[in-house]
């Protein structure tokens, strides 16, 4: 019988190293563009220094305020896995803080990705290790669990998933299905390729905006 609710799943299918660095140049806008538009994080979730978020997810299913299950999953992390956390929104107890951020970036891990809130921040200043939450609580966590490692989880309104593919900026972090990432990569890098060219046409004066009076007009508006 299986004890739903406090499992842990030992064994992902992560993508190569290679395949995720394709990403660490490219934007997170410029990479959601080219999925529709609707594979961001929503507001709610916030970068609380300057370290790009970039790696592979390994989830953590937690209930309210309690950390057991994300201690164990930096046990089990690798180098380059983001441990993503979904504490289910709560903003009454952190999840983690300074020392659990430095015990993730000794082992090589890449960030923290947190549906609930952290503590120590003033820690991340000088740290490079990457991380993004919901809010700050000095209120520390329980250690009871249950909870669940390496299943599906919420976080931000986008459901990740082990294996999944995290990059995270200052505009907010973008979810990458392995399967999808290498023709994502070519259109999302031709894209930013596209807009450098559009920078370098307005410092020169050049950029053709006939587009805007083209759209108004098929679009029936009158000009008075």
């Amino acid at each position: 019988m299986h004890n739903i609710g406090f499992r842990i799943f030992t064994n992902i299918e992560r993508p190569s190293k290679g395949l995720v660095e394709k990403f660490r140049d490219i934007p997170v806008a410029n990479i959601c563009d080219n999925m529709g538009r609707i594979y961001c994080m929503d507001y709610t979730i916030k970068p609380f220094n300057d370290v790009k978020l970039l790696g592979v997810a390994l989830t953590v299913k937690a209930p309210l305020g309690d950390n057991l299950m994300f201690h164990k999953a930096i046990e089990m992390a690798r180098p380059g896995d983001i441990i993503a956390v979904d504490g289910e929104g709560c903003m009454d107890h952190s999840l983690c803080g300074e020392i659990m951020y430095r015990t993730a970036k000794k082992k090589g891990i890449a960030g923290f990705l947190i549906n609930g809130c952290i503590r120590d921040v003033e820690a991340l200043n000088d740290l490079e290790f990457s991380v993004y939450a919901k809010g700050v609580q000095p209120k520390g966590p329980y250690k009871n669990g249950p909870g669940e490692i390496n299943v599906p989880v919420a976080i931000g309104g986008q459901v990740v998933l082990p294996g999944d593919i995290l990059v995270g900026d200052k505009d907010g972090v973008v979810v990458i299905r392995p399967s999808d990432a290498q023709e994502l990569y070519e259109k999302a890098s031709a894209h930013n390729s596209m807009e450098i060219d559009k920078l370098k046409k307005i410092e020169e004066g050049t950029l053709n905006k006939s587009w805007v009076d083209e759209t108004l007009i098929k679009k029936g508006c009158e000009f008075l």
